[in-house]
């Protein structure tokens, strides 16, 4: 039981770590693609983005030609104080519309 409690509570630590990244990288993918469509409809992508953002994301869009390219990254929280930190990130593409004034990062 004394060597056993340890490795489970590492376990268990591990796997809440684990759990926080994907739901940080499900918020960082939602985040990407609204910002990508806003762009691409000559919105400001990044205002877009930051609403459906986890916290303390970087949000950053970029046009080229007829293509819109949004990158999310945010940083995960170990459940260690010790541990550093694990950035996830998320990107989409969207087309520029057309019709559209232009897109606007």
């Amino acid at each position: 039981m004394a060597a056993g409690l340890p490795a489970l509570v590492l376990l268990l630590a591990a796997g809440l770590t684990a759990v926080g990244a994907v739901t940080t990288r499900a918020g960082c993918l939602d985040a990407a693609r609204e910002a990508a469509l806003a762009a691409s409809r000559g919105e400001p992508g990044t205002a877009s983005g930051t609403r459906y953002a986890p916290a303390g994301a970087d949000i950053s869009v970029t046009v080229s030609g007829d293509r819109v390219t949004a990158t999310v990254r945010a940083p995960v929280r170990a459940l260690a104080a010790r541990l550093p930190r694990i950035t996830v990130s998320a990107t989409a593409v969207a087309a520029v519309e057309p019709g559209t004034p232009g897109p606007r990062p």
